[in-house]
């Protein structure tokens, strides 16, 4: 899964090819808010993401919600405005609010019996409401306790019936093992931060330990932001972009990004 955080990024990974995409929250602090993922971010701006990145692309959409943004009355709600957005799924963590990204220092989790009343509130609220959005339980236990506790919850999210479990930032490949080896019979998520606390794997390599969805959440946001800042920066410094003209898309290419001949064609329909 690319990991997308606005309307134009899940233009592009669509046309790139993938058949499912992330909307990660740490990207869309930075890109919403400017800040990082420390618990900042607000559930109706999660939501106008999701209405956002849905609206654009005809792929399924899973939505990065944090802990739900409370207690179980609030995952109720925060499931209800998933599916009014048009999302495929959601993932919800134990991480006790506010939150932080799941590779930064200080995490600290909830009671496990609190996160799986929320859980449950999750998958009682999908079933009343008619969809079938896809629920990703998350662990941040290893790093807020250690990996046995992280596994315990782990097994206890299956338990509970979740479509996925998701046990962050494992920081071994002997790690990613143990996580493979304990919960051997649901679909598991590996998340790919580059240079974050887990080791870079293939798909492949992963595949291979049992890991059945693959998170990318931060390539796209984080080449963005080295391509502005370089950009910038030489405007900057140069006072024009003229060397720079092989690094950027044409006007062009870029209309095409954005499907300009489709509102070309209304245009015409409607004698516009």
């Amino acid at each position: 899964m690319a990991g997308v955080f606005d309307a134009l990024s899940v233009r592009l990974a669509t046309q790139a090819g993938f058949e499912v995409v992330f909307v990660g929250g740490y990207s869309v602090a930075a890109t919403a808010l400017g800040e990082p993922d420390f618990g900042l971010l607000t559930q109706t701006e999660v939501a106008a993401t999701a209405r956002a990145v849905c609206g654009a692309t005809e792929l399924p959409v899973l939505i990065d919600c944090d802990t739900g943004y409370g207690n179980a009355i609030n995952v109720i709600r925060t499931v209800r405005e998933m599916q009014r957005a048009g999302a495929a799924g959601m993932f919800l963590e134990d991480q006790v609010w506010p939150k932080r990204c799941g590779h930064m220092r200080g995490k600290r989790v909830i009671p496990l019996d609190e996160q799986l009343a929320k859980l449950r509130a999750a998958l009682d609220t999908r079933e009343h409401g008619g969809g079938d959005l896809f629920v990703v339980a998350r662990t941040d236990a290893r790093a807020a306790v250690d990996l046995d506790e992280a596994l315990r919850r782990g097994r206890a999210f299956r338990d509970l019936g979740v479509d996925a479990v998701f046990v962050e930032a494992p920081e071994s490949v002997g790690e990613l093992r143990a996580v493979a080896a304990a919960i051997p019979d649901a679909p598991l998520v590996a998340n790919m931060v580059e240079h974050g606390r887990t080791p870079m794997l293939s798909r492949s390599e992963l595949g291979a330990l049992g890991f059945r969805m693959i998170v990318y959440p931060l390539s796209g946001l984080l080449a963005m932001a080295r391509a502005l800042r370089e950009t910038y920066q030489h405007l900057r410094r140069e006072g024009d972009t003229r060397a720079l003209l092989d690094r950027l898309l044409t006007f062009e290419e870029f209309h095409s990004v954005i499907d300009l001949e489709a509102k070309y064609a209304l245009d015409r329909q409607y004698g516009g």
